[in-house]
């Protein structure tokens, strides 16, 4: 039997990179999937891929966010699953961050994820059951000084996450998350095109490469399933042994 047969999820995001390849895993698992995304054309485009409902949200807006979850529960009859994977990644030193896009990247990657943790909780609770998924970074952990505001706002879904798991403990709903390392997406190409940055990140990987969507989207479904029940509260690292690495491996 599929992991998450009948089962019923969100997935911000979901348009494409990690939210596209968690939602495919999910649906391949068995479970309904909503495919949410700001960008409309490209969360319908997934949707129709992969045979699901999209949803148009800006995930910075608490009422767009409550309405994501509203229609998810209208359109399934329930809810089971959250994955909160929508964030952007904003570049910039620490006199060059303005104010703007410290909120933005904030609203963006932590406040939307205690929103749709609220909506969605309180769905859950009434079912004594749900699992929320976040996706935070290996940047919750490690620095670095030229992406100030994405990495306090990784560190914050951290914590939050074993914030909002400790709350909801007793009433049957796991929360965890998710921290990948440097992963082979569109946002990472985009950033990483210099060959040379490259051959930095691999020699700093243990595992000698960056990661792939699709490895990610394993452990989304590890947390996301019966198999984890008596896992809340935790993120786990999804980085190739980079965050064990004590800087000793030669760049190649």
């Amino acid at each position: 039997m599929a992991r998450l047969d009948g089962k019923a999820a969100i997935v911000t995001g979901a348009a494409q990179g990690l939210g596209r390849a968690i939602a495919e895993r999910f649906v391949a698992e068995g479970a309904r999937v909503l495919i949410a995304d700001r960008n409309a054309e490209k969360a319908q485009e997934a949707a129709a891929a992969l045979r699901q409902p999209a949803f148009t949200v800006d995930v910075a807006d608490k009422a767009q966010v409550d309405a994501m979850v509203a229609h998810a529960i209208a359109h399934f009859g329930g809810l089971d699953i959250l994955v909160n994977n929508a964030g952007i990644f904003h570049g910039a030193g620490l006199f060059d961050l303005s104010e703007a896009d410290f909120d933005r990247v904030t609203a963006i990657n932590v406040k939307s994820v205690l929103f749709a943790t609220q909506a969605a909780a309180r769905h859950m609770i009434e079912r004594s059951s749900g699992a929320i998924v976040n996706l935070a970074s290996l940047a919750a952990v490690l620095a670095a000084p030229t992406a100030i505001a994405y990495c306090t706002s990784k560190g914050a879904v951290m914590q939050l996450t074993n914030a909002c798991a400790i709350a909801l403990a007793p009433h049957g709903v796991r929360v965890n998350a998710i921290g990948p390392g440097t992963i082979d997406t569109e946002m990472a190409q985009s950033a990483y095109l210099d060959a040379d940055v490259r051959r930095a990140i691999a020699a700093r990987t243990p595992l000698g490469r960056m990661g792939r969507a699709e490895e990610v989207a394993g452990v989304a479904l590890f947390l996301a399933s019966d198999d984890s029940a008596y896992v809340t509260g935790k993120t786990i690292f999804v980085d190739g042994g980079r965050m064990g690495l004590n800087l000793t491996m030669p760049q190649t």
